[in-house]
């Protein structure tokens, strides 16, 4: 058996869906489970509804008539959808009357988007033929904690398994989704399908899980910023991850996990050619892999940098910076280490809350505009001159860099630039390290 991941762009409109529907067709001998995502936009359009100014009878209109739109276009029932569609304005009508949406609310109506994608999904893949079933995931067995937007599953003990036996034609899961032990639903956080399709990989002991996107696998650079980039045939596990921290949304990073675990392998391939190999990802990888596998990059970066002014001890000091960032369960990286100082590089959107926690431990000073790059490899070669390479190179193009470093495995080279020179930079590096 495998898995089949299908992101919001995959499922974003009729002819998405079709082209779907024969890409599932040519996969049917291996006895495909289907995970999808919420149609593309859907999910932004359902948290709007979630908070109070924006949930009107506009917001929710338009919702509705973009699925009918897809069914129409599908050429399905265009009642197929009513029942929770009538769910859906429920709850928003009450969500109007309340005047607020808890956490546990927001998560209910932003499962509506995975939970329409799924039922138009297996009505367009058995309307061609192809016997299916749609299902909640929350209803398969997905049990998660209680943390409402971020919820985090609870092992599986063949429940899943069981369930899915049972399902009458190719099961199509909901992404996304789960439900606590008292039946309320849950999120697994933002772009969490990928989590749910290695979940759902691991409890039905899934030989490949394949994460089916727009683009043709993972490449040595965002090809929006590097033309000539490349597709990478095989990387790990562990250079995914890397990726990931850098904020690739090529794959969740959670998703690698549970793979890794059970030494499943992913595949991440193109949606629009499905004959294109992509990109898979093992455990472990070939020798003759090269040793800089990719150049990562994140955008909309702040470094913030914070000096004790009560001369506390280092690990005093640093425990409490970083208590303060879990208890806004702020993300970080990468961060450079000073005696009396830290600078740490985070996005922009957190800079004014952080910056205000953080005043109270120090000095605080705040560089807005830039931009994180990294080289991702083979730790035993960037360890040995990585740094040195890097930094050769952007004294050459006279591009300033800070919190330059060798990332804490030694898998990563990583350095802030001002944003003006992201595009500059990662191209520089990628001819630097992918000549030709």
């Amino acid at each position: 058996m495998i898995v089949m991941k299908f992101g919001g762009t995959s499922v974003g409109g009729a002819a998405a869906i079709r082209q779907v529907v024969e890409v599932v067709r040519g996969q049917l001998p291996l006895r495909p489970v289907v995970v999808v995502s919420a149609h593309a936009g859907v999910t932004d359009a359902l948290q709007a509804v979630a908070r109070t100014a924006a949930a009107e009878e506009a917001a929710i209109d338009a919702i509705i008539e973009r699925h009918q739109q897809i069914l129409v276009g599908l050429q399905l029932d265009e009642r197929l959808l009513d029942a929770e569609l009538a769910d859906l304005r429920d709850l928003a009508r009450g969500v109007r009357l309340l005047g607020e949406a808890s956490a546990k609310i927001t998560d209910a109506v932003l499962s509506f988007g995975e939970r329409l994608s799924a039922r138009v999904v297996a009505a367009a893949l058995t309307a061609k033929g192809i016997e299916a079933t749609a299902v909640d995931a929350f209803a398969a067995g997905m049990v998660t904690d209680s943390s409402f937007g971020r919820a985090r599953p609870v092992p599986d003990d063949g429940r899943m398994l069981r369930y899915l036996d049972e399902v009458t034609g190719v099961p199509v899961v909901t992404g996304f989704l789960g439900a606590d032990q008292d039946g309320n639903i849950t999120t697994l956080g933002r772009n969490g399908s990928d989590y749910s399709a290695a979940l759902i990989g691991v409890a039905i002991a899934a030989t490949e899980i394949q994460i089916w996107k727009d683009v043709d696998g993972v490449h040595t650079a965002d090809p929006r910023l590097v033309p000539d980039a490349r597709p990478i045939p095989t990387m790990g596990f562990e250079d995914i991850a890397n990726l990931a921290s850098f904020g690739s949304k090529v794959l969740h990073p959670a998703a690698m996990v549970p793979a890794m675990q059970h030494g499943i392998r992913i595949r991440v391939r193109n949606t629009l050619s499905p004959e294109a190999p992509g990109t898979t990802i093992e455990a472990t990888v070939d020798d003759a892999l090269p040793a800089v596998r990719a150049i990562a990059h994140r955008t909309s970066v702040a470094l913030v940098s914070v000096r004790s002014h009560r001369l506390l001890p280092q690990h005093a000091f640093l425990a409490r910076i970083f208590a303060e960032l879990h208890e806004m369960e702020c993300d970080v990286g990468p961060v450079a280490v000073g005696e009396a100082a830290v600078t740490i590089a985070i996005d922009d959107a957190n800079v004014g809350r952080i910056a205000a926690s953080l005043a109270s431990l120090g000095d605080v000073q705040i560089a807005s505009e830039r931009a994180v790059v990294g080289v991702i490899g083979d730790a035993a070669v960037l360890e040995n001159g990585g740094i040195a390479d890097v930094l050769k190179e952007m004294v050459g193009a006279d591009i300033s860099v800070r919190c330059a470093g060798l990332g804490a495995l030694g898998s990563t080279v990583s350095v802030a630039v001002a944003a003006e020179r992201l595009t500059e930079t990662v191209r520089l590096l990628h001819s630097r390290f992918f000549p030709g």
